[in-house]
């Protein structure tokens, strides 16, 4: 990370100097499109770690196939797809700044229906909710985001301003994976340490499962225990990813809140197409 920030600092240097930058800084001078990169940073990192844990939950702990776990996204994609043009409207009508304060604020709402399925039940009651509030949320915010992106530089920016805008959004999810991984870890580890003290199981069965609290849901029950301790370590593994996984969910609406904060100080409401 300290060579990671350093070179950060170097590349802007570098950027500052440069007769051709590849990231020409004065585009930030613009609130909108600095407003709109900041969006992009919070509500990106929260899709990022989501679906980054969201098919560790279904396969490990909701014991779904591989197949069904691809599937249970599907309402989430097909929302952005039919409602994209919809949503190119609001901004057309609205201006772009309307939909942008309220889309992160559905999405928040999405990420907080993910907190409340535990451990089985129909997909239907559990996650479908929270894919077709979520995936509500990302359709209203897509495209006026990018209305904003491409209209708060001159035209001759506009491919520029497009790429960093993406380029944000691929460094918003790399951030929150490493950065909220190491959260989910350690909430994980919390509640396992707590349930094992509760449990009759030897110390080295203890410290294997200690040993592989990296691998969260994934963590196997250690072999030469009686059946009914086996049986409630493995409930205790997958309610302790879950008491992790709602953690996230949190923090993934705070960030989506906290992107529609942006949109709502920092972008003119008369931004439109």
């Amino acid at each position: 990370m300290i060579v990671g920030c350093a070179c950060l600092i170097v590349f802007v240097y570098f950027e500052v100097h440069a007769r051709s930058p590849i990231i020409p800084l004065g585009l930030f001078r613009s609130p909108d499109f600095t407003a709109a990169n900041m969006l992009t940073l919070f509500l990106y990192a929260a899709l990022g770690i989501f679906f980054f844990l969201f098919p560790l939950n279904l396969i490990e702990v909701q014991h779904y196939s591989a197949t069904a776990t691809g599937a249970a996204a599907l309402p989430f994609i097909l929302l952005m797809f039919l409602l994209s043009r919809w949503s190119g409207g609001l901004a057309d009508r609205f201006g772009a700044k309307r939909p942008l304060i309220v889309g992160p604020i559905i999405a928040a709402a999405g990420f907080l229906l993910f907190m409340l399925p535990s451990v089985g039940g129909s997909y239907w009651t559990t996650f479908f909710p929270g894919f077709v509030v979520l995936g509500l949320g990302m359709a209203v915010s897509v495209a006026p985001l990018t209305t904003v992106v491409m209209g708060a530089v001159e035209q001759k920016h506009a491919g520029t301003a497009s790429g960093i805008n993406n380029a944000v959004a691929r460094v918003a999810g790399l951030l929150a994976i490493a950065i909220l991984g190491m959260v989910v870890v350690s909430a994980f580890s919390h509640y396992m340490n707590q349930r094992l003290m509760e449990l009759s199981i030897p110390v080295d069965a203890v410290q294997e499962v200690q040993s592989k609290e990296t691998s969260l849901a994934a963590v196997t029950v250690p072999v030469g225990i009686d059946p009914s301790t086996a049986a409630i370590l493995r409930i205790s593994i997958e309610r302790a990813f879950v008491f992790g996984f709602r953690l996230i969910m949190i923090v993934c609406a705070a960030l989506a809140a906290a992107s529609s904060v942006f949109a709502w100080r920092m972008i003119a409401a008369s931004t439109r197409r």
